[in-house]
């Protein structure tokens, strides 16, 4: 049996988050998404995994520095 979050734990995550990531909203035509996860899903990332290594190697093969 799955393991429950507790509200204390939600807090602690959100607190982490908030100090450790930035959140981008991304638009697609209707569809779209669902394409890309399955695609993710085929090469055994989760869909946020999936667009950041997209990103960095697009960005690495366009010469970006950092």
């Amino acid at each position: 049996m799955a393991q429950k979050y507790t509200e204390a734990k939600r807090a602690g995550n959100r607190k982490w988050d908030a100090a450790n990531l930035d959140r981008v909203s991304v638009a697609m035509p209707k569809g779209k998404k669902t394409e890309i996860q399955a695609h993710a899903k085929e090469q055994g990332e989760s869909l946020n995994a999936f667009i950041n290594r997209a990103i960095t190697e697009t960005m690495e093969r366009d010469g970006s520095k950092k």
